[in-house]
């Protein structure tokens, strides 16, 4: 279930629970239509289910729905794979890295190497 930000529908007289933010771009003329904003700003408005599904905006002008696709899957197997391939490179590099100078002593992120 998703949480209600407490935020309510910017319209008149309206006291419905806010989920959509609406932007203008007056200077593309475009209305951006998106999930509602983390924070509440002056020139934003947010809109209720109501509200953002009649939304009209003047002759002329584009409007974009950015619409939440909430498909939390987990990663693919191709991400599992890459994952795991990126770590037996670190592992096998911290192998062939053995042969190279010692370390003469380490403090938090910081090692100090003999000079040449």
């Amino acid at each position: 279930m998703k949480k209600l930000s407490g935020r309510r529908c910017s319209r008149a007289s309206c006291t419905s629970a806010a989920i959509k933010t609406l932007t203008y771009i007056y200077s593309d003329s475009t209305a951006v239509l998106g999930p509602l904003s983390t924070y509440a700003e002056p020139h934003n408005y947010d809109l209720c289910v109501v509200h953002s599904e009649r939304l009209t905006v003047p002759v002329g002008w584009n409007v974009i729905k950015e619409e939440v696709v909430d498909h939390n899957t987990g990663p693919t197997d191709e991400d599992l794979m890459a994952i795991a391939n990126a770590v037996r490179e670190v592992a096998n590099s911290d192998v062939s890295n053995k042969g190279m100078q010692p370390e003469l002593g380490r403090r938090g992120h910081l090692r100090v190497l003999p000079s040449n």
